[in-house]
């Protein structure tokens, strides 16, 4: 059913065509629909500037702190840790705030918890703000999957959920650079307090503008369309959603491209930096290329699987094998990059490798999303993104201490993202064999 159809639902329920809906669900209408997806994209880009911001300013602050590499990574991962022990809040959130509340006491945080380092600079007050900045932004990926979600039914989160992913594009192609000028010109402090500037803006957009769609357990239940028939379908034990053979190979195959998304935030731009022998201002410019890329593959695969699943094609074509092929080329390129020996030809094996990576996170996510019942996507989203963290938690500070260890900061650098090139190849392959939404999702029902 389209977002179309249900206004249409909607407004015939409300005394005919053309007439809005009473009560407190929304008419959804494409425009409506999209405008508060804009709401959550606009949190989301500043969700990913918050960890990127960290790969911009590393090498001034490694030279004000006297950090090496092996202590930035540590500093990433660490960020990671309190990220995944976050997202397994995402559902309690969910149950008792609203998701306007819940996601604006998030923002909030984001705002707020990495000033005290522009005041009080030293190694541990980073490790201390990174962590609880983690801690924070642990639950938000799910709530913010929720609330996009909630706007669209299942057959249609191809395209909102490469949106989303793209967010993380969108930080790195319109803020990386601004950033990195930022930083070069007035130092990494002022690159802080600009995205906390920036978090203030996106709240008072979130309080004028947000409010929640009818894909909910929040929604009227007096309303008798086909989205408050979904609502009230009955919980299923987690166990039966977190043991399925989707849920399990997507999540190892989502941790590994997570590992290379976290890689690509706290050290990309020192790996053009320091060892392709780029600028300060070229890396942090060039920061936005894989991001680029990526997000014209995202938004053309979720544009054309959406479409594909329109007519009638399985949820498995549409949002199995399609991100696992682009996991498997990823991991194809990335294997050959210690072999490559002029900076633009890795910069462009870096930028191609993650574009096709990066495909797997909203087609992935929307098939999680398929497999639990409505009031429960919330929960099944936090615990599926917190694992998908567990790559963060080891890749950052591996490659710190490779590039510590190697020949050159070059070589340390092109073999952590050979290892992750393999590693997804592997995990694609494993996911090729074992996911199938449609027929876990059976199973699952069956356990109601």
């Amino acid at each position: 059913m389209t977002t179309g159809e249900i206004a249409h639902d909607k407004s015939a329920a409300a005394g005919g065509p053309g007439r809005p809906t009473t009560g407190s669900t929304p008419l959804v209408t494409p425009g409506r629909a999209w405008s508060m997806t804009g709401l959550v994209i606009f949190l989301y880009v500043v969700n990913y500037a918050d960890k990127a911001v960290l790969g911009i300013i590393a090498q001034p602050l490694a030279r004000e702190l006297g950090m090496s590499s092996s202590q930035i990574g540590l500093v990433g991962s660490l960020f990671f840790v309190t990220f995944t022990v976050g997202g397994f809040f995402a559902g309690p959130l969910n149950k008792y705030m609203t998701l306007r509340w819940a996601l604006l006491a998030l923002g909030l945080t984001w705002s707020l918890v990495m000033l005290p380092l522009v005041v009080s600079a030293s190694f541990a007050m980073l490790v201390v703000t990174r962590m609880l900045l983690g801690l924070a932004e642990g639950p938000s990926s799910a709530l913010m999957h929720t609330a996009a979600y909630s706007w669209h039914p299942p057959a249609k989160r191809g395209l909102p959920g490469a949106f989303l992913a793209g967010s993380a594009s969108v930080a790195k192609i319109a803020l990386a650079p601004v950033l990195t000028f930022i930083t070069v010109e007035w130092g990494w402090r002022a690159a802080l307090i600009s995205l906390s500037i920036l978090g203030a803006i996106w709240m008072g957009c979130w309080l004028l503008g947000w409010k929640e769609g009818p894909y909910t357990t929040r929604a009227v239940k007096g309303a008798e369309t086909a989205a408050s028939a979904a609502q009230t379908e009955p919980s299923v034990p987690w166990r039966k959603i977190f043991l399925t053979r989707t849920f399990i190979s997507c999540a190892i195959l989502i941790m590994v491209v997570y590992a290379l998304t976290t890689v690509v935030l706290t050290w990309l731009p020192s790996y053009f930096e320091v060892g392709l022998g780029y600028s300060a201002l070229q890396a942090g410019s060039m920061f936005a290329l894989p991001s680029i890329i990526g997000l014209f593959l995202m938004i053309s695969s979720g544009t054309v699987t959406d479409r594909l699943s329109a007519k009638g094609y399985r949820s498995r074509v549409v949002r199995i094998i399609v991100p696992a092929v682009g996991v498997l080329i990823c991991g194809a390129i990335l294997v050959f990059l210690p072999s490559i020996g002029t900076p633009a030809l890795a910069v462009a094996v870096v930028s191609i490798g993650y574009g096709f990576g990066a495909i797997a996170f909203p087609l992935i996510n929307a098939a999680i999303s398929e497999l639990c019942p409505p009031q429960q996507t919330a929960g099944t989203m936090g615990v599926f993104l917190a694992l998908m963290a567990v790559g963060g938690l080891v890749a950052p500070y591996g490659t710190g201490v490779l590039v510590d260890n190697a020949a050159t900061a070059a070589e340390g650098y092109a073999t952590a993202f050979q290892v992750i090139g393999a590693l997804g190849a592997l995990a694609a392959i494993l996911v090729l064999f074992l996911a199938d939404p449609e027929r876990d999702r059976k199973i699952i029902r069956a356990a109601a």
